[in-house]
């Protein structure tokens, strides 16, 4: 999935609906907040994904409260193979081994059958522990076809300068199981040819394979004044196991450009990140600034840079505006390539996947937010996303000069939220 798959889960943070920027309501006279809405996200000519989300949180005695989420993915469209794109037709096999797919003569190699629904539930439990400190843990499980993670998480909080000052220390945990359909491929294995299960079979390594990764988290939040609130995090996180996507593979060229063979790719079987964020919110008369930047790095050599803008301005008692810009830079990783010689030694990792390669990444939109005159809220967002990368590479040999070996995504995000 291009953008918004496997890992939506803020395992870190209280389970919120800070992800669509939900609002609260209050039901069932005062002990229960409901959340719920629908998210529509499209790709051109590749995935799309609907996503309802229906949260519930209940305050108890003594500050103490229960959070529950509930989250659908349908997933449906064409995804990138990592193939690169050639100037005659090429055929795959497909990732179970069944079928086939073809891709017309200067075109993006897509493999249409991707299709996943995913369901993830999260609970967390949060309370004071007693003046100073406060603590809070939950859970979480997401299922898909060919997925499952089960995850805990921890944090706790203390108080300082009559709470002016926030201290907070979190954790989490995270089991995953992939079990692709067709098995687990041989790194750098040849994708079998349709029809030779002979071929295929010897191909797979296994029928599943499994990850952990461990977050942990240091944040501190400051009051500034009675309108400005500041936010620094330092966040720590390792992944073992299989971190390989099953499904990609790199094309074996010659000298000409054209490929002579389909490979599976390989990734290391760890990776530790690191990330630094900065938020900042401003409350003017009648409007808020959201402002925030995140630097992360890691051991692939993957850096990247996220600044993002919010800006809730107040039309009304009732109305508000919110328009958001999120500029996004990303390296790539030290084995990304976007293809293999012919001839040459193997690499002991790569992949063509361009979600690891140097791109960039631009949202903007706007949110339309109303409170009804029943008390209800209801609010609407609009936003265009597109990321691009380096399309021509000048080293490339014969008719890859002339491929776009790095295409460019566009997509529309829709979502549309009601309080009940």
């Amino acid at each position: 999935m291009q953008l918004i798959h496997k890992k939506i889960r803020g395992a870190l943070t209280v389970a919120t609906c800070s992800l669509l920027g939900l609002n609260s309501v209050l039901a069932d006279e005062g002990e229960w907040d409901i959340d719920t809405a629908v998210l529509f996200y499209s790709e051109t000519d590749r995935v799309t994904a609907i996503e309802p989300v229906i949260s519930l949180k209940r305050e108890y005695e003594d500050e103490k409260i229960l959070s529950v989420k509930l989250v659908i993915d349908v997933l449906t469209g064409s995804s990138a193979s990592g193939a690169t794109p050639s100037d005659e037709v090429q055929t795959f096999t497909r990732p179970s081994g069944e079928g086939s797919y073809t891709t017309e003569s200067g075109e993006t190699p897509l493999d249409d059958s991707f299709k996943d629904t995913r369901v993830a539930v999260s609970a967390q439990w949060e309370q004071p522990l007693n003046r100073d400190y406060n603590g809070s843990f939950g859970s979480n499980i997401s299922k898909e076809y060919d997925y499952l993670s089960l995850g805990l998480n921890g944090t706790l909080s203390r108080y300082f300068n009559n709470r002016n000052t926030t201290i907070t220390t979190g954790l989490s945990y995270a089991h995953d199981t992939i079990s692709p359909e067709g098995g687990i491929p041989q790194e750098f294995s040849s994708m079998a040819q349709e029809g030779f299960h002979n071929d295929f079979n010897a191909s797979r390594s296994g029928n599943d394979e499994t990850k952990d990764t461990i977050d942990v988290l240091f944040g501190v939040t400051q009051v500034i004044d009675r309108r400005t609130l500041m936010q620094v995090n330092y966040s720590f996180g390792t992944t073992e196991g299989y971190l390989t996507d099953p499904f990609k593979i790199l094309s074996v060229v010659g000298e000409d450009g054209r490929a002579n063979d389909y490979v599976y790719e390989n990734r290391p079987n760890s990776r530790t990140k690191h990330s630094l964020y900065w938020q900042t919110k401003h409350h003017f008369n009648k409007d808020i600034v959201d402002i925030s930047y995140r630097y992360m790095w890691d051991d692939w050599d993957i850096t990247s840079h996220t600044f993002e803008l919010r800006y809730r301005w107040k039309l009304s008692n009732q109305d508000y505006l919110e328009p958001h810009f999120r500029y996004y830079m990303q390296s790539g990783a030290d084995f990304y390539q976007r293809y293999l010689l012919d001839g040459e030694p193997l690499p002991e990792y790569a992949t063509a996947d361009y979600r690891l390669g140097e791109l960039t990444g631009i949202t903007f939109g706007l949110k339309y937010g109303r409170t009804l005159s029943n008390g209800h809220d209801m609010s609407v967002r609009l936003e265009y996303y597109q990321q691009s990368g380096d399309a021509n590479a000048d080293n490339a040999p014969g008719i890859l000069q002339q491929q776009a070996l790095f295409p460019n995504v566009e997509a529309i995000i829709f979502q549309l939220s009601y309080s009940l």
